[in-house]
């Protein structure tokens, strides 16, 4: 009910329910407040176990083996290339390139249209045939037919100028998908092949492997390879090779640790928990503010969280407590006075250098403490702060159905109050009539009283 501003009474009743409804929406704006931080305050927490879940699968990779296990590969030649993979070993292998992988190429005889006595193709590939029906196809035709076909050979017309008489010629090109002795093909027609020699074509290229030979001219260890592309997978345990032409003199292909990629993975390691530290402590500062001479004290959404002290320190304790009796700080892991840790690259690569051994496996196991860490308290499941949100998160929906509570209630007490001051305006109206009637009876009455006189 809207719009009963005091017709009689002249007082302004809106305004005096809604101030009185301020009165009586007190508990539930406590209980929205409420509301509001808690969600900041599990967003904050989201937000943080996202970080320690990224922490803890980046340090679960450093903490295999193949984590710190890394090597990089170089070739003395610019025509070959080789790459280190997971599993490479140091060592190094002389090799000769005696050739490289190639497709087969066939070209036909000039045509000016597809011979009409040639009304199928046959096209035998790795042991298997298939015959194409071309009969009255033209060469277009002819060529779509032997690329729908997906038999490992593709086709294309070529312009080839024009014979004696000026009638345009055309020339197909046949090339098999793949390179590799096993992707060779025959394409024939009635029994002749016409991209052969004998039927007016040209073998352009023959399909082969490549090929490489090591320890070259050693009598007993000389050794062919051979593969059906110009690369080499796991020529040497962990190491493809790629060969882009022959060679005469031997090719010298060196496998060694890579220092510079295993210190950035501990660089990786420490920045992870660096960001970590660095978000618990800016949500844990308490700041001091002055206005008007009156100081003001603020806590931070972690301040006296004691919950989140013990994961900040299972995990300052994770990368920096002794491993063997030795302090990670040998290895570069260091506690600063500000209560982080940062990396000193140089210590590292110093360690790395005197016992590459030891150094790894201690940056292995600093790693797998720090992901266990992170995985208990941020566990999709079970993990500390992953329960925590889920208890925020229900409060805020018990919170929310006491403020939809306090929405119908409210509603029902204004209407209550409007209703009140409206039957207020009724009966003061009433009694407005009750008095001008009593009033006009007196008036009548004396009006007589005179008369008589």
């Amino acid at each position: 009910m809207a719009g009963i501003d005091g017709l009689i009474s002249g007082l302004k009743t809106t305004e005096m329910i809604a101030s009185l409804m301020q009165i009586e929406a007190r508990p539930q704006n406590i209980l929205k407040s409420k509301v509001a931080a808690n969600q900041t305050f599990v967003s904050a927490l989201q937000q943080l176990n996202t970080r320690i879940a990224t922490l803890s699968e980046a340090a679960g990779k450093v903490a295999k083996p193949a984590g710190t296990d890394l090597h990089t590969a170089a070739s003395s030649s610019d025509k070959v290339t080789a790459v280190a993979t997971a599993g490479a070993a140091a060592g190094s292998l002389d090799m000769v390139v005696k050739q490289t992988a190639s497709a087969q190429v066939s070209l036909s005889g000039a045509l000016s249209s597809w011979p009409s006595d040639a009304t199928e193709i046959t096209i035998s590939s790795a042991g298997a045939s298939t015959i194409l029906n071309v009969d009255g196809k033209s060469l277009d035709e002819v060529v779509s037919e032997v690329n729908k076909s997906n038999k490992g050979v593709t086709a294309v017309k070529i312009a080839a100028g024009v014979d004696a008489a000026g009638t345009t010629q055309y020339r197909i090109q046949l090339t098999s998908s793949a390179t590799g002795t096993d992707a060779a093909f025959s394409l024939t027609t009635n029994g002749t092949d016409p991209f052969s020699t004998a039927g007016g074509g040209l073998a352009l290229k023959s399909a082969r492997n490549a090929e490489v030979t090591l320890w070259a001219g050693v009598p007993g260890a000389e050794t062919t390879i051979t593969s059906a592309t110009n690369t080499f997978t796991g020529l040497m345990p962990g190491v493809d090779v790629t060969v882009s032409s022959a060679s005469e003199t031997p090719v010298t292909l060196t496998v060694v640790r890579d220092d510079k990629a295993i210190t950035d993975v501990a660089a990786g390691l420490v920045a992870g928990l660096v960001d970590l530290f660095s978000y618990v402590n800016k949500n844990s500062a308490v700041t001091t503010s002055t206005t008007s001479g009156t100081t003001k004290t603020t806590g931070g959404l972690f301040t006296g969280d004691s919950g989140i002290r013990d994961i900040k320190q299972s995990l300052m304790s994770a990368a920096t407590s002794p491993v063997d009796g030795r302090s990670p700080s040998e290895i570069g892991v260091v506690i600063t006075k500000d209560g982080t840790v940062e990396f000193d690259a140089e210590k590292f690569a110093a360690a790395l250098a005197a016992d590459p051994v030891k150094t790894q496996a201690a940056l292995q196991t600093i790693a797998g403490r720090v992901e266990a860490a992170g995985k208990t308290a941020s566990d999709k499941y079970d993990g500390t702060i992953t329960q925590r949100i889920t208890g925020q998160e229900s409060e805020v929906r018990s919170l929310t159905t006491q403020i939809e509570d306090w929405d119908r209630r409210l509603a029902s007490r204004q209407s209550t109050l409007q209703s009140v001051w409206s039957n207020l305006e009724v009966k003061l109206g009433q009694l407005q009539s009750q008095q001008e009637w009593l009033t006009s009876q007196i008036d009548s009455l004396n009006f007589s009283s005179g008369s008589k006189k």
